[in-house]
């Protein structure tokens, strides 16, 4: 019987498929990659090589890309390193040339500037989670590697490890539902629970059901629920801000909020049909 794989996070078509794959699953020719780096501030991952088709997920200022294919109408077809997700990434929001990263934006969005002075236009805007290389640390200000300056106070360093998921969720109140987002400026459910997860150091797959599976164990309905605990139905999740509250990125109000998980419960019930399926628990969260 052949194995199956889950396509999102396989990088591997019939015509082409990641080095590592050979002798397990089939294709025409096999590639080694290259590893790329995102250097717009957000990087959109569609399923297919065309940008009028649905975002799959979304690559953050600093995030690396092992590309295994770039096309002559500009595109890289690879797979991100965080989470493994696989799809095609525009060519020109990419380069080869790889820092490793030392700090990640801490603030829901910081600005690049193109001096140390908050006085100077900036250049561009970053997103919580973005990954940065700081080269210099003088006045408040840290010097990037390929350039510009950022608040040094918004920043964690990349090793930073906080113990409470919920804090960095909380930070996403009011940010605007993005299918595939993962930025403060657009997130869709599962992109929330990711964002805030990884704050924590606490690995994270990217779709909620993968989520529902792969994090934490489950708990009883009956349970009292506990801040961070994770609410799964079908096709969505959020996140316990405490026994009562839930904090989710969702479509029917087409942003971040926190309201009642009995309305929450109720709204998808009366929308989609769908009930909760699982409520998962790391317990204890890891320090």
């Amino acid at each position: 019987m052949q194995a199956t794989f889950d396509p999102r996070i396989t990088a591997a078509r019939p015509d082409l498929a990641a080095e590592h794959w050979q002798g397990i699953i089939p294709a025409e020719r096999y590639a080694k990659g290259i590893l790329m780096q995102v250097v717009a501030p957000t990087a959109p991952l569609f399923g297919a090589p065309r940008s009028d088709g649905p975002m799959h997920s979304e690559m953050l200022f600093g995030e690396t890309l092992m590309c295994y294919e770039r096309t002559e109408d500009g595109w890289c077809w690879g797979q991100m390193t965080g989470d493994h997700y696989v799809g095609y990434v525009p060519s020109d929001l990419l380069v080869p040339a790889v820092t490793e990263p030392t700090h990640r934006i801490g603030s829901l969005r910081s600005f690049v500037y193109p001096g140390p002075s908050i006085k100077s236009a900036p250049v561009m805007a970053l997103s919580f989670g973005s990954q940065l290389t700081i080269v210099q640390d003088k006045d408040g200000f840290s010097a990037l590697a390929g350039g510009g300056f950022v608040i040094s106070g918004h920043l964690f360093p990349i090793d930073y490890m906080a113990e409470d998921p919920a804090i960095f969720a909380t930070m996403m109140a009011g940010a605007p539902y993005l299918w595939g987002g993962r930025s403060s400026l657009g997130m869709d459910c599962s992109g929330l629970v990711q964002l805030a997860f990884q704050a924590c150091a606490i690995p994270c797959p990217r779709d909620s059901d993968m989520q529902e599976r792969e994090i934490g164990h489950a708990v009883s309905f009956a349970s009292r629920l506990r801040r961070n605990d994770l609410v799964f139905w079908k096709g969505h999740v959020g996140i316990m801000l405490d026994t009562d509250t839930l904090l989710h990125a969702n479509g029917h109000h087409m942003a971040c909020i926190h309201e009642p998980l009995a309305v929450a419960r109720g709204q998808i019930l009366a929308k989609s049909g769908n009930d909760i399926s699982t409520i998962k628990r790391l317990d204890p969260l890891p320090k």
